[in-house]
This record gives structure tokens, sequence and C-alpha cells, in this order.
């Protein structure tokens, strides 16, 4: 199995639509009629939710006139948060057959597919024209690649020049070792975790130069509370819960996360 293959297969759930569908009756929403607020806790996977994504869009300067790319799209649930927020195009890519599915039909049931258009494909190799877009998004998805400087690269051919690009992961902020099963990852061999400052030199190998970083562990601090209080506690002798692990890892300050902006030259 390639590392390819082994992060598809990590994400791969078929059934997702349906999984949704149920856990929407069960609040009282009508499937036939959505929004991607009512499917927030559903489709935004990233640490701190809808409220994350809306401050990362709200950091990319966004306006009804952009195209926006969005690399490892998922369902596509900031895709289309984004969408209905700033009203702009945007254009996912994701490696998983099973995301692409579910998020078409998602967005489809939120209205949004004049806006929204989702693809499987690799953010090693997108099938776009140079300088596509002017602007391009990446939340909770280096974490499964690593190649980074591949990965930049490839942002940075599709990017137009003087476009900008957003990177929202988890990074490694200090030393120690980071156990596993973690939310993107159930063993070290599908994880690549790296520190901003190779996200860094990987975007300046690109032609990109760093605008802010932010960390945004406070910020996430309520998402693992409300998170964490829906989850048993870990049994002895048992492996631990990810999103418990995460949580551990920030509290111990070997994890972070972290939002890095870049701007391609030109």
């Amino acid at each position: 199995m390639t590392s390819a293959d082994a992060v598809e297969d990590h994400y791969s759930g078929r059934g997702l639509v349906e999984r949704i569908f149920a856990a929407l009756a069960e609040k009282g929403h009508d499937p036939a009629s959505l929004t991607p607020d009512i499917l927030a806790p559903y489709d935004e996977f990233h640490v701190g939710g809808m409220a994350a994504t809306h401050r990362f869009a709200g950091r990319l300067a966004l306006d009804p006139q952009t195209h926006l790319l969005d690399v490892g799209c998922g369902a596509g649930g900031p895709a289309r948060a984004v969408a209905a927020m700033i009203g702009c195009r945007v254009t996912g890519i994701d490696l998983t057959a099973d995301f692409i599915t579910a998020g078409a039909e998602l967005t489809a049931r939120c209205g949004l597919g004049d806006l929204v258009t989702l693809q499987r494909g690799s953010a090693l190799e997108m099938p776009f024209e140079d300088a596509s877009f002017p602007r391009a998004m990446m939340l909770h998805v280096g974490m499964n690649i690593a190649d980074k400087k591949g990965l930049l690269a490839e942002v940075a051919r599709v990017l137009a020049p003087g476009g900008r690009f957003g990177i929202y992961d988890m990074m490694q902020v200090a030393d120690g070792a980071v156990g596993f099963p973690m939310p993107w990852a159930r063993s070290a061999d599908v994880s690549a975790v790296a520190r901003p400052d190779d996200y860094i030199a990987a975007g300046e190998a690109a032609g990109m130069r760093l605008v802010v970083k932010h960390d945004e562990t406070e910020a996430a601090e309520g998402f693992f509370t409300h998170v964490l209080a829906t989850k048993p506690p870990t049994e002895p002798g048992r492996a631990p819960d990810p999103f418990r692990n995460l949580a551990a890892h920030i509290e111990a300050g070997i994890l972070a996360a972290t939002e890095l902006f870049f701007q391609k030259d030109g």
C-alpha cells in the first residue's frame, strides 16, 4: 500500500452521507434543505470547526469575485461555509473518493452547486492550469503529506502571481514524541506532522514569502472542551481516544494549531 493509499484508507467511510442525514433527522433537521451552519458539526473536521473556518477565511482577504482553491477539501465543509459567507467560487480537491461523493450531495442539498465544485485528485499533482487561482487554502491536510516541498511547490504553481495561500495545520512546536492515534492518523506511518519552519522553508523555495503566522492554541480550547465532554474517559489498557490524545499533546506544548499565510512573488 502506498502512502497515498494509506491516507485514503484512513479517511474512507462509505455511507458518510447516510450517517450525517440520520444524525440530522434525530436533531429535527430536514435533510432536503440544509445550510453550512446546520452541517458544521458533521463536516468541519478541523480543530475549531466553523468558528475557525470563519476566522481563517477572514484573514485571506476574499471577496465575491475571488476564485478560491481548497486543497484537501474533504467533504467540502469549509468550501461551502466560505462560499455561503463570501459569495465566492470555491474549487476543492481531495484524494478520498468517498469525501468527494458525499461532498457533492451535501453541496447540492445546501443549494451551493453554482459556487462550489469538488473533485478527486492529489494535492501533489493537481489538474489545474498554472496561475489559476488568486487565493488558496488548506485546513488540516499537511499532517498527511510528507513532501512539504512538493506540496507547496504545486500550490505555488496554480496560484496567481501576488496570490495568497493560507495553511491551518497541527504543527510540532516543541521537542517530544508524538504518540498515536491522532484524528488524522492511527499510526506514525500515515502521519507527517512538521514544524512551522519546515512549511516556511518549503514556501520560500516555491517562491512564496510568509506574511504572518498565528498560534491558535488558545482559540482551540473551547473546541476541545466541547468535543471531549461528549467522549467517555479512556479505559485502562486501551488506546486513547484520538481527540483526547491530541488535546494532551497540545496541553504539553508539543503540538499547536497553527496558521501560516503566504504570498506568491509577483
